[in-house]
């Protein structure tokens, strides 16, 4: 395999140098909790790239854990900070408000599911809207339960920490945790657990009002559409309408978190949109911003007013530079067509990884909605065990390749695709030969522990 060196430069080892000496200094300085996925150090990016401070460049497959669907640096997004930055910084729209936070709110409120009213906060991260969704929900239902799904991942700050499934690294050790939190299981058809149809999933938020809490104690019910850590995970397709449905009948809100799925990265604004659901209230962040921490909660107008006058806000919520950056994110996804682009890069690695799939044993499932793709691992094809060891192996070999990629997973086995969906095609394909090479290369190491079904 041959790599386009006009794309990817590896000038030096790796980790180079100066990645070496910005860990040392990390590790002196810096606790050893907020974990790196790479031990390079990054210099600047441009669209699907990145450059090291040894001057080795990359391709980006991680985007920022998925925050960068419109890529490193949008000219449109550079372009509306760098107007802003000759206006003003910060203000506090508590005090003083602008009129890019209206602008913001009014953009989200048009593009969100459902035909109703609709009204918008903005905040500065996906675990802040997640928090508000909650309190917003509580304020309006009168109702303390919330309930969640196991391998889910909603944040790390207490509420959305107590909504979180994974133990390892997200809640050991932080407890206790917040309370009238309780979790079902969600539908994972690869592992086939619960049943195959989507009533047969849905069927266990009904056995939660008889075993777990009474269904006129629960305010919401809390869901990725697509599990983000846990897996990129797509249920069926009819399973969120059931679960709608039973939300409805009880009087309890239903709560899209779509802070990864959102903005493009599914082939459509909001992955609720392939399920064809209108939740209550979403959350959402990460690529809102094109780069700039926001967050935002889009609901019902009549449920978003339901908290009192100075219930909700922070002093950096909704900050200037970063409404100016999702105004211009937004419209760069409209211009640029990031939508169709999504989907055909999700189809094109679709293609690649059934290959892979037919081929190694190590390959489990592929899977995938647009751009929000992924392949899960597993020691054996038959039991399913998942292939921990194996997926950390292939990140590496990824980077050392020139190719970012991030694992996920409640099992950490799963490789998933977060690359800006500016990628060119030819990019794309590179990146994809990085992963493949790393396919061969671990499946030949550890060929007697792997087996066809």
């Amino acid at each position: 395999m041959v790599l386009n060196m006009a794309t990817i430069q590896i000038r030096t080892e790796i980790p180079g140098p100066r990645s070496r000496t910005l860990m040392a200094r990390r590790e002196v300085a810096v606790p050893r909790a907020p974990y790196n996925t790479t031990p390079v150090f990054a210099e600047r990016a441009e669209g699907a790239t990145i450059e090291d401070v040894d001057g080795n460049r990359y391709l980006d497959f991680a985007g920022g854990i998925g925050c960068l669907n419109v890529g490193h640096r949008a000219p449109l997004v550079m372009s509306a900070i760098q107007e802003q930055m000759e206006k003003h910084l910060h203000l506090c729209f508590a005090v003083t408000p602008y009129e890019s936070y209206i602008a913001v709110a009014e953009k989200l409120n048009a593009l969100a599911p459902g035909n109703f009213a609709k009204k918008t906060i903005l905040l500065n991260s996906g675990a802040e809207a997640v928090e508000n969704a909650v309190k917003i929900a509580r304020a309006y239902t009168k109702r303390p339960a919330i309930i969640c799904f196991e391998d889910a991942f909603h944040g790390r700050t207490m509420m959305a920490m107590s909504l979180t499934s994974k133990a390892h690294p997200y809640k050991a050790g932080f407890e206790p945790f917040a309370s009238d939190v309780y979790r079902i299981p969600f539908a994972y058809p690869y592992r086939n657990e619960l049943g195959t149809t989507a009533e047969a999933f849905a069927h266990h938020l009904e056995n939660a009002f008889k075993r777990s809490v009474a269904a006129e104690s629960v305010a919401a019910v809390i869901a990725e559409p697509v599990l983000g850590e846990g897996g990129f995970v797509i249920p069926p397709r009819d399973y969120f309408k059931a679960i709608h449905t039973i939300c409805r009948k009880h009087g309890i809100l239903f709560i899209a978190d779509e802070v990864q799925s959102g903005f493009a990265r599914t082939g459509k604004w909001f992955a609720s949109e392939h399920f064809g659901i209108e939740p209550d209230l979403i959350t959402m962040a990460k690529s809102l911003g094109g780069g700039m921490p926001l967050s935002a909660v889009t609901g019902r107008a009549e449920v978003m007013d339901a908290p009192g006058v100075g219930g909700l806000g922070g002093t950096y919520c909704g900050h200037p530079l970063s409404c100016v950056a999702a105004l211009a994110a937004i419209e760069a996804i409209e211009k640029g067509g990031l939508l169709a682009r999504s989907t055909a890069i999700g189809q094109h690695f679709e293609d690649r990884a059934r290959k892979w799939q037919k081929k190694w044993p190590l390959v489990g499932d592929v899977r995938g909605l647009g751009g929000m793709c992924a392949i899960e691992l597993v020691r054996n094809a038959e039991t399913r065990e998942p292939a921990e060891k194996a997926t950390k192996q292939i990140a590496e070999y990824c980077y050392k390749h020139g190719l970012i990629t991030i694992t996920a997973g409640t099992f950490n086995n799963v490789m998933r695709i977060l690359v800006p969906l500016v990628v060119t095609d030819e990019q794309l394909n590179e990146g994809l030969d990085v992963i493949e090479a790393a396919l061969a290369s671990v499946t030949e190491q550890k060929q007697p522990a792997l087996s066809h079904a």
